[in-house]
């Protein structure tokens, strides 16, 4: 939805009225998240809702939503048997997409939400997309205010502090309610879509490996800083992919910036005057990621280095080091994809193995 926030609010603010759908659920092998969307406006289209497998009858029902029926609808695209695979994924997937009417009078929200979502303030977006309330209802969820509504006050209130909840962790997913907004039933499915900011990437030590970090780093979606003590090094022209590029005592910095669970922090420093400070302070974080650079004989020393600084084993074992996973990296470049395939792999819960050796699922539900 990130990806065509820009171009459907261009045709929003015309007063155009196009169709919207939107991923709302998945199963098995589907080659999108929830979340993933695509806009049809007349010929135009924006996004993608399967990568290419079913983005023909999406547009078909889209258009037909649009000039004719004018009333939302959730639909199933997916194999349900053998012979099944001339029509749907043919990876064998299932998605369930909601597609919706949408213009300035059904959805007035829309400019402030892609304002937000350019400014980095956090907001949901909450939609009946199924059961016996009303289907295609929607409302705005801030961390202090909620606008619009989904038709009860009791479901209202469920929704926002769900939303809130799954806003703080960056979760986009449905939510099942009662018909009266209870929370034990499943009569009612509502789809809460969260524009979180991007999560945070902090790679200090301005090297060449910190350059190759950074530039996979923003590739993955995080916001990347660059920090090191040595303005010589430190400076926006060797580090373009970097959002920032900080000057400053790395322990000092981690010590000023908020740290949340999406946080990675690579210490890729390869000095112990400067990752031993510094790692005291981000293992005592609520980092998700802490990695550090070096060999194993470096690790061994930083170890007994962070003992004697006063850190607990419990402390020391979230540290991930040597850093990234084993591909026999060399270069900057591919110690960088190792990085990253540790990131991807922490957040989803691979194996790390070969896929041609695994068997089962290929996309994990996460860890």
């Amino acid at each position: 939805m990130r990806d065509v926030l820009p171009e459907i609010v261009e045709w929003w603010r015309s007063g155009h009225r196009f169709g919207l759908a939107t991923v709302v659920g998945t199963f098995s092998s589907a080659p999108r998240p929830p979340g993933a969307a695509m806009a049809v406006r007349g010929e135009e289209v924006a996004g993608s809702v399967s990568g290419g497998c079913v983005e023909g009858a999406v547009f078909e029902l889209a258009t037909e939503l649009v000039t004719e029926t004018g009333r939302p609808v959730l639909q199933r695209y997916g194999v349900s048997d053998d012979d099944a695979f001339a029509v749907g994924l043919t990876c064998g997937g299932i998605i369930d997409v909601f597609v919706e009417p949408v213009s300035r009078e059904t959805f007035p929200e829309l400019e402030e939400i892609s304002a937000a979502v350019q400014e980095r303030r956090p907001v949901a977006v909450a939609t009946i997309v199924s059961g016996p309330g009303q289907v295609g209802a929607r409302r705005i969820i801030w961390p202090d205010r909620s606008s619009g509504s989904l038709g009860l006050e009791r479901l209202d209130e469920a929704v926002d502090d769900d939303a809130r909840g799954m806003l703080a962790q960056g979760l986009t997913g449905i939510r099942h309610y009662g018909g009266q907004g209870e929370r034990r039933l499943d009569d009612l499915a509502v789809f809460v879509q969260s524009f979180a900011p991007p999560p945070r990437m902090l790679v200090f030590g301005a090297i060449d490996f910190a350059a190759a970090v950074a530039r996979v780093g923003k590739f993955l979606g995080y916001h990347v800083t660059v920090c090191d003590a040595r303005p010589i090094f430190a400076t926006a022209k060797r580090f373009p992919d970097a959002d920032e590029v900080v000057v400053k005592w790395p322990h000092d910095y981690l010590a000023s910036v908020e740290v949340d669970e999406r946080t990675v922090i690579c210490v890729l420093t390869h000095d112990p005057k400067f990752d031993v400070p510094l790692l005291e302070v981000a293992l005592r974080t609520r980092a998700g990621y802490v990695g550090a650079m070096g060999s194993r004989r470096t690790h061994d020393d930083r170890l007994v280095r962070l003992r004697e600084s006063g850190l607990t084993e419990d402390e020391l074992a979230r540290l991930r080091s040597p850093i990234g996973l084993d591909l026999g990296a060399r270069t900057p470049e591919e110690t960088a994809v190792a990085i990253a395939a540790e990131l991807i792999q922490l957040r989803w819960g691979g194996s790390g193995a070969p896929l041609s050796t695994t068997r089962g699922r290929i996309h994990h539900e996460g860890p």
